[in-house]
């Protein structure tokens, strides 16, 4: 994989509760300049974004969390919140799963949840997805088996590893390769602790279609360099 289509598949994020509007602007700046598939921030920062990258050449999306990092909101909470995030131009929302319920062997609760916000975030454009964040790392792969059925049955668009704030840690590849196994036909994305070209290149081999991190930019430097250096022997 050359650094062009890597840089497609990456969500450029920043979700640290201290980030700046200046942050926030950078972030849309490298977006922009490394053509990353999308700029990922909390809800307060989508308006800043979607108008930063609304002057683009090629615009990223703008994606948005829901729940997050916790997920142990009310469904009507997390709903709301990504309507919200919507109306101020998210194209994308990643949820966090409530992470107790499945757990503790709801798994009606955990799939109606999604099959709510499914219904807010594909309610007027078809091409509006939602991740699910099942915070791979605190389940057992029983439990990661049955929320990928649950984002199946709930209509959801990709599950996603992790938060990357949780204890447990973040993506792994085996954690990848098991979603992609069993989530079918839903898409993977990777995310939590990806920052190295030689991680991003494993999860994609794995099995995902998009990676989270806010190591893009070093990561395709990294790839840039790499690719030069064998490119020269």
């Amino acid at each position: 994989m050359n650094p062009q289509e890597l840089a497609a598949t990456i969500d450029h994020t920043l979700l640290k509760p201290e980030a700046t509007p200046p942050d926030v602007d950078r972030l849309c700046d490298e977006a922009i300049e490394f053509h990353f598939a999308g700029v990922c921030v909390n809800p307060c920062h989508v308006r800043q974004v979607t108008a930063k990258v609304s002057k683009a050449r090629v615009r990223p999306l703008v994606v948005s969390v829901t729940g997050f990092p916790l997920g142990a909101g009310l469904t009507d909470t997390k709903a709301d919140e990504a309507r919200r995030a919507i109306d101020d131009g998210a194209d994308e929302i990643d949820m966090v799963i409530n992470l107790g319920a499945l757990i503790a062997g709801n798994v009606r609760l955990v799939r109606d949840e999604i099959a709510v916000l499914a219904r807010v975030v594909h309610s007027g454009s078809a091409s509006r997805v939602l991740k699910v964040i099942l915070e791979t790392g605190a389940l057992t792969d029983e439990r990661i088996i049955a929320a990928c059925r649950c984002c199946a049955e709930g209509e959801a668009d990709f599950v996603k590893t992790s938060t990357g704030f949780h204890s447990s840690g973040g993506a792994t590849v085996e954690h990848v390769r098991l979603l992609n196994k069993h989530s079918a036909p839903l898409r993977v994305k990777a995310s939590g602790g990806i920052r190295t070209a030689q991680q991003a290149l494993a999860m994609i081999e794995a099995g995902a279609s998009r990676i989270g991190t806010s190591s893009g930019p070093a990561i395709l430097r990294e790839l840039v360099e790499s690719t030069a250096s064998h490119a020269g022997r």
